[in-house]
């Protein structure tokens, strides 16, 4: 047993007739954008058990994060937990924006990708000129960065973002 994908221009039409729509990003992605009707499930903290026994496991849910990912393994959790009728919105918030699904957008808060993206810049910055400037031991922070940076790629698991995910700026 698995997920299924559905293309998010199906959204309105699954939320008109009362779909159960569940959003696993971090809450201030969700505060800073989301799919109406969409309720808030963190990942982080998301419990597959916990969400059968409350809704039932034959009752369609369809999940969905920024770009699809944290959904995907969200899907599994439910799946796992024996949730037998689970959806994934192929790309996610993005794409269903993209193809004028309805969204409440709120304060604008810094993705969590983004929030990636700045530390590593800053730490490789920073460590760049610790080594030119004080002692070329800080050489290794860059070099600890760019691994990092090659592990997610490859592994398509970032711990930046997971660390950053348990920020209280990301609750």
């Amino acid at each position: 047993m698995s997920y299924e994908t559905i293309t998010p221009s199906k959204l309105p039409k699954l939320l008109d007739e009362g779909a159960h729509l569940i959003d696993v990003r971090t809450p201030a992605e969700f505060k800073s954008v989301h799919v109406n009707g969409a309720e808030l499930h963190p990942l982080d903290s998301f419990d597959a058990e916990s969400f059968c026994q409350e809704n039932g496991s034959d009752k369609p849910v369809y999940i969905l994060c920024q770009s699809g990912k944290r959904a995907s393994m969200a899907a599994h959790k439910l799946v796992a937990a024996g949730h037998r009728a689970t959806y994934v919105v192929d790309g996610g918030t993005v794409a269903a924006i993209e193809v004028n699904v309805p969204v409440t957008r709120g304060q604008g808060a810094i993705s969590i990708e983004r929030q990636v993206r700045i530390a590593a810049g800053s730490l490789v910055f920073i460590g760049t000129l610790l080594g030119l400037y004080v002692h070329s031991g800080f050489f290794g922070l860059p070099a600890f960065v760019g691994a990092g940076l090659v592990f997610a790629g490859v592994t398509d698991t970032c711990g930046m973002r997971l660390i950053l995910a348990k920020c209280p700026w990301n609750r």
